[in-house]
């Protein structure tokens, strides 16, 4: 059994000084987001076992911040390969990871994290808003099996939701 966890990064901050989407920081808001999915995995002891990110600087931070939050342990991949990638480019990465890992958790985008949830669960229409997080589980040993229509969906939640339900994993 594999898990793959999406993580879209957190809400950014449109009116900070950076010269390239690339560069973008998080918002406050994003920050406390980034920190409260950190510890819902935590709280439902779900640690990733890998870690792939985007290299922007908003994906790197949500995943610090989630890591920091969460006391996770895993270390963490920083790769262009998430920014702006298509829904190709994200399964190589998936399929490249060591097969000891159980657990990968990608820090991305939309709108390819709404597509890739859907296309590995064989269709399906998601919105992903800022921070959401998906579990996708594959019936496999290996990571290089894992492709699309071969997933499904365990849970998918947003810190709204969280928010509603009074969590905040203190």
């Amino acid at each position: 059994m594999k898990s793959v966890f999406l993580l879209r990064h957190a809400k950014s901050d449109w009116d900070a000084d950076y010269e390239r989407d690339h560069e973008r920081p998080l918002s406050a808001r994003g920050r406390a987001a980034a920190a409260l999915m950190g510890r819902y995995l935590a709280v439902m002891q779900q640690e990733p076992d890998r870690i792939a990110s985007s290299s922007a600087v908003r994906a790197r931070d949500t995943v610090a911040r989630a890591i920091s939050a969460g006391a996770w342990s895993a270390d963490v991949e920083v790769t262009p390969a998430l920014y702006e990638a298509s829904l190709e480019q994200v399964l190589e990465v998936i399929q490249a990871q060591d097969a000891s890992a159980g657990s990968l958790l990608l820090a991305g985008h939309e709108p390819t994290w709404s597509a890739m949830a859907g296309v590995l669960i064989g269709g399906a229409s998601f919105k992903f808003p800022t921070a959401a997080l998906a579990r996708i589980d594959f019936d496999v040993d290996g990571w290089d099996r894992v492709g699309f229509g071969r997933g499904y969906l365990v849970w998918f939640v947003t810190p709204k939701l969280l928010a509603r339900t009074g969590f905040t994993g203190d």
